[in-house]
């Protein structure tokens, strides 16, 4: 019941988050974004391909963003910020990233 409770807050906080317009998603514009220096987050789909895994977590690593596999395939992560299915996205505002890797990290919303 509680990880039922934590994956509605975590759907629910990527839908705002979409919504705020603070996402980008699929993979150019996921890597756009974090070349360009915007991306606070990068969440990967678990069913992404491990090509698509190493490529960005070595570019994350290299600009220090930090990295996420969420409890999601491909079809759910779209689903859950109003798209088709995503392999990767991004989120560019501080706020909403440190909340989502509270979620994502352990189920603390507080983002610290």
């Amino acid at each position: 019941m509680a990880e039922q409770k934590e994956n509605n807050r975590f759907r629910g906080m990527m839908g705002l988050a979409a919504k705020a317009g603070r996402i980008r998603s699929g993979e150019f514009s996921s890597e756009q974004s974090i070349k360009a220096g915007r991306a606070k987050l990068c969440i990967l789909a678990s069913d992404a391909s491990e090509g698509t895994g190493k490529h960005f977590k070595d570019m994350c690593q290299y600009r220090n963003v930090p990295i996420r596999i969420a409890d999601a395939d491909k079809v759910s992560l779209g689903q859950m910020i109003g798209r088709g299915p995503r392999s990767s996205l991004v989120i560019e505002d501080a706020g909403f990233a440190g909340v989502i890797v509270g979620l994502i990290d352990g189920g603390n919303a507080s983002g610290k």
